[in-house]
């Protein structure tokens, strides 16, 4: 990701994500965050649950772009192991909010247990995202081996 665009535009989508992931649990409203001028639409259900989706939309858009690069590059990268976590959690991500998209259809075509389980694994996917995001910033370690 050496172009300063595609690095925004990540970290705007990822930061719109982790925020509205948190607004569908009613955290900002239990803990009067919503209370806050300007962020009561954090508070709203409906609002998080469109913003969220938007935002998974566009990372779908920014997957497609990386993976359209990386086939179309002649020289190829090696991912380091923790490049290898990174895209392990991102991909477990998509795969569950996906299922978890398809369970909000008319027909719910899942048993309940099994969407305990997505949701537990989002969860725990998220969790496993963001501290290989943070080991990485601190510790300075890169994704790719170029």
């Amino acid at each position: 990701m050496n172009n300063k665009f595609m690095k925004y535009y990540y970290n705007i989508v990822i930061f719109f994500l982790i925020l509205t992931g948190f607004g569908q649990m009613p955290i900002f409203k239990r803990f009067y965050i919503a209370d806050i001028p300007g962020l009561g639409w954090l508070a709203e259900f409906y609002k998080t649950f469109f913003i969220h989706n938007l935002a998974a939309t566009l990372l779908i858009v920014f997957i497609f772009y990386l993976l359209t690069t990386f086939l179309l590059n002649k020289k190829r990268v090696k991912l380091t192991m923790t490049g290898i976590v990174w895209v392990a959690s991102l991909t477990g991500l998509l795969l569950t909010g996906i299922l978890l998209t398809i369970k909000n259809f008319p027909i719910n075509p899942y048993p309940p247990g099994f969407v305990v389980f997505l949701y537990l694994s989002h969860i725990a996917l998220v969790m496993a995202f963001c501290m290989t995001a943070l080991y990485s910033k601190i510790l300075k370690k890169e994704y790719i081996i170029k």
